[in-house]
């Protein structure tokens, strides 16, 4: 359905665009079925680093999420309240996530000169403006490429109500793209067809990889590549369809983080990290509010906040939070001044994300805004400061590169920095 209070524009992700993204990817995963959680919680620590991201499609507000102005013309009727991180307040449409606070990070101070949803989205995925000729991987690609264990079959990157497309991951290939969980189901497909047995579906994919072999001895291409990891991606599936059956969840926990869609999609992701994916996308849409930006705020974020929590929560009692880091972002920020909609409008000026888990020292804050929130005054941050910070946090170095072609390109922007005081 379309959000009334949205802009209309064709860069915004609506549900359609979430439902239509391309699963060209597949997942990574490290195999830990049959162990107790406390195993496989002590097995992953030893290993490679895992993250998520709660995309929060649209532009959520700063002023009613993460940088409240009580008081103030711009700050609207919601109050802050005061949070489990001592001398660090969020707004009032928070309570549960204000208890997870201790495990969260605040950057305050970003600008990205970006008012538009597809370029400022580019930016907060890729840590770069747009250029013309060239495209730089998303981050959950990225991270697909420098954390999934190498000697998996599968890429590490799963998008969960978030939508995505092969085209994410560029020049390090489909093996990095996104597998899309469409409306957080599993993909179809995953068990053999009951004519056929396992014996005779191995000779069929032999004698595939055979003809394909044959085949790329005069033409091998970039697209006879795809095609092919296209048949492995889906056999590796198929063999570890086990970390997709959500249906075991109990009925505590489906109570616990809600009836509906985001609150599922929360458990999902969950279980994915358990299972050992390396890089889950969560989304939650629509924060394009150009009208009624109060009303839907209650309402939305009401919706948000429990499940993000409980996720939170759950990964420290689990073990996995130490190697997890989490970004709660969106392409950009709204409006300070409220229009004669009573909404916010597009704002890439001075806006703010979270962060926690894995190399973030939780609690602390970075960036800070002036009194009304119109622009920023200390630690002015973009988007290739947030991405030296991910890589940072996650222990690789962000002043490394790429090698497309044998041409260096640098994996987050030279210009900018980690934002250090964050980082623990």
């Amino acid at each position: 359905m379309r959000c009334k209070y949205a802009c209309g524009s064709h860069e915004s992700l609506t549900r359609r665009s979430f439902l239509g993204g391309t699963a060209a990817g597949a997942l990574s995963m490290l195999g830990f079925g049959g162990m107790t959680q406390v195993e496989a919680a002590k097995k992953l620590a030893s290993q490679q680093k895992q993250v998520v991201v709660f995309w929060l499609s649209g532009g959520v507000s700063q002023l009613e999420t993460w940088d409240p102005k009580p008081g103030v013309e711009t700050g609207g009727p919601f109050q802050a309240i005061s949070t489990s991180a001592p001398g660090v307040q969020i707004s009032e449409l928070l309570p549960y996530t204000a208890q997870q606070m201790h495990h969260l990070a605040l950057v305050r101070g970003i600008n990205t000169k970006e008012n538009d949803h597809g370029k400022g989205a580019y930016i907060m995925q890729t840590g770069r403006k747009k250029q013309p000729g060239f495209a730089y991987p998303y981050l959950g690609s990225t991270f697909s490429h420098h954390l999934a264990p190498p000697k998996s079959p599968l890429p590490g990157y799963i998008s969960v109500g978030a939508g995505g497309s092969s085209a994410e991951s560029t020049f390090l290939g489909p093996r990095h793209a996104p597998l899309v969980l469409s409306n957080g189901k599993a993909p179809s497909n995953l068990a053999l067809h009951s004519s056929m047995t396992e014996d005779r579906d191995k000779l069929r994919r032999s004698l595939r990889h055979k003809f394909s072999q044959r085949f790329e001895q005069k033409r091998r291409t970039a697209h006879t590549e795809v095609y092919n990891q296209s048949f492995d991606q889906a056999a590796a599936l198929m063999a570890r369809s086990d970390i997709f059956d959500f249906s075991k969840f109990s009925d505590k926990d489906v109570e616990r983080y809600g009836k509906h869609d985001f609150g599922r999609h929360c458990l999902m992701a969950r279980q994915l990290i358990e299972k050992g994916v390396t890089f889950v996308k969560v989304g939650h849409t629509n924060y394009d509010t150009h009208s009624e930006n109060f009303n839907f705020h209650i309402e939305q974020l009401g919706e948000f906040d429990k499940p993000f929590a409980t996720f939170i929560s759950d990964l420290y009692d689990r073990g996995l939070l130490d190697h997890t880091l989490i970004i709660c972002m969106c392409e950009f920020g709204r409006t300070p001044r409220i229009n004669q909609r009573v909404g916010r409008d597009h704002w890439g000026t001075a806006w703010s994300v979270a962060l926690g888990g894995t190399g973030i020292k939780g609690g602390a804050v970075s960036g800070k805004t002036n009194e009304t929130g119109t622009k920023v005054i200390d630690r002015e941050v973009n988007g290739g400061h947030l991405f030296h910070t991910y890589y940072q946090a996650v222990g690789l170095d962000s002043t490394e590169e790429f090698y497309p072609n044998g041409q260096p390109i640098a994996k987050a922007d030279p210009k900018a920095e980690p934002i250090k005081e964050i980082l623990a």
